[in-house]
């Protein structure tokens, strides 16, 4: 029965039915994917930080690292850019620098240069953007890429006779272009016609040629290009025919949708919708409070089992517990319960949360390999309807499971959230107790360093209760030992692990 009701979910996926949420003010655009009313993505632009990838900009190189094969490119932004050797298409030849030991970026690149580069990964933390020369423009249907020849077709695509004739009728039309570009059709051109895809040809043909144009004239730093704004992004990019509509809470914003859609995507302009209503619209669906949990370490399953995740600079981590959950049965099924249904919560969860890079899925032991691959196939079931490219490996005799996620943008955590000044992004404080026994290491490294009749403690208020109930005793042994009396004092905007030892 378990097994059945696993393989009924994973049928259903196919047919769900989408709805995208746009709230839009005056500092920020923010936009939810809902799959049968379940939040599954959010995606937030904020004004003072829009997203650069796409964009094309006139860079200049500052520096060359032939090291590590690379250099930095100025964009007149905060950081300069990193451009990796493998990213750099020569003049000569349509493809990359080999980074390989014959090769040396010197030869391609020196300081001082001038370059178009776009960029691949928006600055994160210390790190600048990551930047290519292999220009790549999309429109709803094509991708296309300048510095290239050819035709590929999305691998998302699976009939082998549709990809076959979405190829032959793109060859046919680019054969008779006097322009050369390789093009990718995207998973949204799957059934369209022959007119839409010449459309899409005409139109990015234009947009190429305008960019061209501007380059010469471009100074270094210049942005060259600019990506469209993220509502609209949203209509070319995440737009399906399972999305059933479109709701948007500013009028102006729903009518520039509309006009877009009326250019270039006629079959989905009425989908667009303006939404009006007292209630905020992400008051529907209760995303404001989805977004709130997503923040939190642990997610709770229906079941009474529970997920940890874990996001460090390196990896992310994602921990399946039992929890509450015992089970009717064996420890086996109770195993395999909890891992079926934590599978489904960690993709929805690393969407949600626009988790990206290595991640490291700890499931609960199960010792029938059938079972262990009924959850990797259930895992991986659940990515199918993911826009971010993952890639999954098999279960380890460790019940690990190693994952990569295409890291297209900033988590949600790394946008909404900062460090913690208590913590420094550790995730724990000092006890109390620890903070009372360095004070008293601090009085004694004191006392052997100087004179004094008088000491000032200062500490949180949590420390200082400690000393005068708790550890009362030692505060007076100290007393005798320097010779000395302590003064104690409370102040609550010390952090956590502050305190100091003033001598009087």
């Amino acid at each position: 029965m378990l097994i059945f009701l696993s393989a009924l979910k994973q049928v259903n996926f196919s047919y769900m039915k989408e709805e995208i949420l746009i709230n839009v003010s005056a500092h920020e655009t923010r936009a939810a994917l809902v799959e049968d009313g379940v939040l599954q993505e959010v995606i937030i632009e904020r004004a003072n930080r829009r997203r650069l990838v796409g964009n094309i900009y006139k860079g200049k190189v500052t520096r060359v690292l032939p090291g590590i094969q690379a250099a930095f490119i100025e964009l007149g932004l905060e950081r300069a850019g990193f451009l990796h050797a493998s990213e750099i298409a020569l003049d000569s030849e349509k493809e990359s620098v080999d980074a390989g030991v014959d090769s040396n970026i010197y030869d391609s690149l020196k300081d001082g240069d001038e370059l178009i580069v776009q960029v691949l990964k928006d600055p994160l933390g210390t790190k600048g953007a990551r930047l290519t020369t292999f220009i790549t423009l999309p429109s709803r249907y094509l991708v296309m890429m300048p510095n290239g020849e050819g035709v590929g077709v999305s691998s998302r695509i699976n009939s082998n006779k549709e990809r076959e004739r979405l190829r032959q009728a793109v060859e046919g039309l680019i054969a008779v272009k006097s322009n050369k570009a390789r093009y990718i059709v995207r998973t949204a051109a799957e059934e369209a016609t022959l007119e839409e895809l010449e459309a899409d040809i005409l139109f990015l043909e234009k947009l190429w040629s305008s960019i061209k144009q501007d380059m010469p004239q471009a100074n270094c730093g210049a942005l060259v290009y600019e990506e469209l704004p993220l509502e609209v992004r949203l209509l070319r990019d995440m737009l399906s025919s399972n999305i059933d509509r479109v709701r948007v809470d500013s009028e102006q914003t729903a009518n520039i949708l509309r006009d877009f859609a009326d250019r270039f995507m006629l079959d989905i302009s009425s989908t667009i919708e303006h939404y009006i209503s007292d209630a905020p619209i992400f008051d529907l669906y209760s995303i404001e409070e989805e977004i709130e949990k997503s923040l939190r370490r642990e997610v709770p399953l229906k079941s009474g089992g529970y997920l940890i995740l874990d996001q460090t600079e390196a990896m992310t981590t994602v921990d399946v517990n039992t929890g509450a959950y015992v089970g009717s049965s064996n420890l086996e099924e109770t195993s395999l319960y909890t891992n079926l249904e934590a599978a489904e919560a960690i993709a929805r969860q690393l969407r949600l949360r626009n988790l990206g890079g290595i991640i490291i899925i700890d499931f609960i032991d199960m010792h029938e390999e059938k079972h262990c691959n009924q959850v990797f196939q259930t895992l991986s079931n659940c990515f199918t309807s993911d826009h971010a490219k993952t890639q999954i490996m098999n279960m380890s005799p460790l019940g690990l499971i190693e994952m990569t996620r295409k890291r297209n943008r900033e988590s949600l955590e790394h946008i909404l959230c900062e460090t913690c000044p208590s913590c420094m992004g550790r995730g724990y404080i000092k006890k109390p107790e620890t903070v009372c026994y360095e004070i008293f290491r601090e009085i004694m490294r004191q006392h052997k360093q100087y004179n004094f009749h008088e000491l000032l403690v200062l500490a949180k208020p949590e420390v200082i209760e400690m000393m005068i109930d708790k550890e009362s005793t030692r505060v007076s042994e100290l007393e005798e030992m320097t010779n000395s009396s302590i003064r104690l004092q409370s102040e609550s905007f010390f952090s956590p692990n502050e305190f100091d030892v003033v001598l009087m």
